[in-house]
């Protein structure tokens, strides 16, 4: 698996083949076949490294700042954007919806475990007012805001439009705009 994460984080996803992890691994082609019978399990296998990676750090970061769900969020926002940039291709792996779907490998714990630390979160920074969206509805507009927020930017798209890099004012725009307990159904 190391062989695996390493290969990601050097070449990129287009790069993990099992004969090309075999080989790094010193074993033969046909070893990795015995604990992944397809490449998408071995896909799957690899991301579930990145969302244990992820995990370790989202605990960390939320049981090391201020308590304030608002500070926790933008702590967890800078987070989520540090690690799409500085793991770029585990990221791009860790949310490929074919892997996402029943592989028998856990994405779908590991995941459905990382949204529901953003769930709570929303939930505790804008209590549910009658007519207004529920906690995992807003975290999963906000998530998505996140997820847009890195995608364009690895693509570079963003630098472009905003003209800037910092993406501080971009988080603390996504989380105004989804933490405004005004907005309605």
């Amino acid at each position: 698996m190391r062989v695996g994460v390493e290969l990601l984080e050097r070449e990129g996803p287009d790069a993990l083949t099992l004969r090309e992890i075999a080989r790094r691994a010193g074993v033969s082609h046909g070893a990795p076949r015995r604990h992944f019978p397809t490449h998408s399990a071995l896909l799957a296998a690899i991301a579930r490294e990145g969302y244990q990676h992820l995990g370790r750090e989202v605990a960390e970061t939320i049981d090391n700042t201020d308590p304030d769900p608002h500070q926790q969020l933008l702590a967890l926002g800078r987070l989520y954007l540090r690690f799409a940039r500085t793991h770029h291709g585990m990221f791009a792996l860790m949310f490929r919806h074919d892997l996402l779907r029943g592989n028998g490998i856990g994405l779908r714990d590991a995941s459905d475990h990382l949204f529901g630390v953003l769930v709570d979160l929303v939930a505790r920074a804008r209590p549910e007012l009658t007519g207004t969206p529920t906690a995992p509805v807003v975290a999963g507009a906000l998530w998505a805001n996140l997820h847009g927020i890195a995608a364009l930017r690895q693509w570079g798209s963003l630098q472009l439009m905003v003209r800037d890099d910092d993406v501080e004012p971009l988080l603390r725009a996504a989380l105004a705009a989804h933490l405004d307990r005004r907005i309605t159904c």
